[in-house]
Parts: C-alpha cells; sequence; structure tokens
C-alpha cells in the first residue's frame, strides 16, 4: 500500500500546480502512539484543507480495512458541515489474493465519499493498461495483487495506473478550482 500511495503521489506531484501529502490512519486503540513510522497520521484538518483526495486501503474480505473506517465514522462534523462537498476523490487499493475483492474494497471506500458530497473518480477504459493487466487495476481505481507472502512487485500496468489515477484526480482538482 505505501508504495501505491507513493505512486499516485507522484501522479499528483506530476501536475503543475499540484501538490500531494501522504498521510496514513492509526491502528485502532493506537491513536496516542508517538512513536509512529512513517507518515504522520490523518485529522479531520488534512480532510477540510485538502483540494482533492486519494484514499487507499489495504483489502479485507473484500472492504476496507478496520482503522480506514473507524477514521471516516469520525468524520461526522465534517459531513455535518458539508466541508467535503464538491472536493474531487479517488480510491486505490491492495489484496493478498487474486480474486480478494479488489472492486468491492474500492466501493466500500467510495461510500463515505460520496455520503460527503465528494466527487468521485474512476480509471477511464482509454488507459490501455486496464485492459492489459492480469492482476490490479480497475475502472474504480487503480489496485494491486500483492500475493498472499506480499511477495509481488507491482506490475507495470499497476504502476502505470497509480500514476494515472494521481494525474487524473490532479489535473481535475484544478481545473474545478479555476
Amino acid at each position: 500500500m505505501k508504495r501505491m500511495a507513493e505512486l499516485v503521489a507522484s501522479g499528483i506531484e506530476r501536475v503543475p500546480g499540484a501538490a500531494a501529502r501522504v498521510r496514513t490512519v492509526p491502528r485502532i486503540g493506537s491513536e496516542k502512539d508517538s512513536a509512529q513510522e512513517g507518515p504522520p497520521h490523518a485529522e479531520l484538518r488534512d480532510l477540510e484543507d485538502c483540494a482533492g483526495l486519494a484514499l487507499g486501503s489495504p483489502t479485507r474480505f473484500g472492504n476496507m480495512a478496520a482503522p480506514l473506517k473507524h477514521f471516516w465514522d469520525g468524520t461526522s462534523l465534517l459531513w455535518k458541515s458539508g466541508a467535503l462537498a464538491g472536493k474531487p476523490a479517488c480510491v486505490f487499493t491492495s489484496t493478498s489474493s487474486l480474486h480478494g475483492g479488489q472492486e468491492t474494497t474500492l466501493v466500500s471506500m467510495m461510500l463515505p465519499l460520496l455520503h460527503h458530497g465528494m466527487l468521485v473518480l474512476g480509471l477511464p477504459y482509454t488507459m490501455a493498461e486496464l485492459n492489459a493487466t492480469r492482476t490490479g487495476g480497475t475502472p474504480y481505481g487503480a489496485s494491486h495483487f500483492a500475493g498472499v507472502a506480499d511477495d509481488q512487485p507491482i506490475t507495470e500496468a499497476e504502476r502505470a495506473l497509480c500514476v494515472a489515477q494521481g494525474k487524473r484526480l490532479a489535473e481535475i482538482t484544478l481545473r474545478l478550482a479555476k
């Protein structure tokens, strides 16, 4: 997931005038963990401040991971104020099994975004990689088949779809800001 987030962020960064910030969510019960490694934990302010959002999660039985669901369950104040309405968003995922629920996970992540009034973006079939990939990649968003041991590298098609998704998000976000 980390590599996918970096690739999506690199796609965002390739668009002049766009900048990416990578965040993560804490494990449930560890919100105050000061020994955290990796990107900073996401806060509600990050959602308020972003112009667009790329949301990623590993697949857990065809659904987003519990820590991400827990985070979104705490966004009611943003929902009440409409703080995210009209902002573009996209989703991406990684699974350990080839038929592990990539598409249902992507849809599960779209649900809170839609409730917040965000504009959910997919990947168009004009991306040749969608028809060429044999592992990950869907019109709902970028995906990766990591293998049970998390030992499958991101394929060239998966990489291209992650970068393209980031670029698409940035381009549309900037267009909407005009």
